[in-house]
């Protein structure tokens, strides 16, 4: 027994010692205890990209032309670009135009009314010769003859104009006149082809010589020169009244033999 009893002695020596060497041990300082990495991801640098090959040498081939596409026809391409018609609408639509017949020609416009210049004795200026200034007042007074309806006085006078002066072109004008008056239709027209050369530069009486050869073509039974005539001297001077009524006698004379 007294063997036992010392090991246990020395057990417990021991022990004591041991919590007496853990007890002077100074503590160790505390630390937070750091998770473990599951799979952790290494970066690694990009692969270089592999150097680029130079480019083949350009080898020239032979070249096929493309195919030329056919020629489409102006007509083949309105055939297609026209939309298609209904049977019968195209018989209706051409049916409704009218044709070149009956088109109306469209008038010409008209010039407006010029001032009245029909006073010859306003003509005779400083600047006018005697033999001029004589053979208006002549052919002023052969015009108030034909106002006063004595044509064959009238004629006798104005022929006393040519020979005062030749060159008068209203003295031609009134002769022109007178004879119509006297039934001569064409040696008035003779008398107007002097005086239009000679009054070109005067619309208003240029009027008034196709108005009066529209009067002496409608009584020569030649209405369209007649109508042609009118309608120049109207274009020339929208209120030449002799020429406007020419346009409606002949008008009523058309419509009345129509009936």
């Amino acid at each position: 027994m007294a063997g036992f009893d010392r090991h246990i002695f020395f057990y417990a020596i021991s022990i004591a010692s041991l919590i007496t060497c853990a007890a002077c041990e100074p503590p160790r300082p505390y630390r937070i205890p750091v998770p473990p990495v599951s799979n952790p991801v290494i970066r690694t640098p990009p692969p270089a990209p592999p150097p680029v090959p130079p480019p083949p040498a350009a080898v020239e081939t032979a070249r096929k032309p493309f195919p030329q596409e056919p020629k489409i026809r102006e007509q083949e391409l309105k055939d297609k670009l026209q939309p298609e018609r209904a049977p019968g609408k195209e018989t209706m639509e051409s049916a409704s135009l009218p044709s070149a017949d009956e088109i109306l020609p469209v008038p010409e416009p008209t010039r407006p009314a010029l001032a009245d210049d029909s006073s010859l004795l306003a003509k005779i200026t400083p600047g006018v010769t005697p033999q001029r200034a004589a053979s208006l007042r002549l052919t002023e007074e052969g015009k108030k003859l034909l106002d006063s309806g004595e044509p064959a006085k009238a004629l006798a006078r104005l022929e006393k104009t040519i020979v005062v002066d030749s060159t008068n072109p209203y003295g031609y004008f009134y002769l022109a006149k007178a004879q119509y008056r006297l039934g001569r239709y064409r040696e008035s027209l003779n008398f107007l082809d002097i005086a239009e050369s000679r009054l070109r530069n005067e619309p208003f009486w240029l009027a008034e010589v196709h108005a009066l050869r529209g009067e002496n073509y409608r009584a020569l039974g030649q209405f369209q020169s007649a109508e042609a005539s009118y309608q120049q001297a109207v274009r020339l001077n929208s209120g030449n009244r002799t020429a406007a009524d020419g346009l409606l006698r002949l008008q009523s004379d058309s419509s009345s033999s129509a009936k």
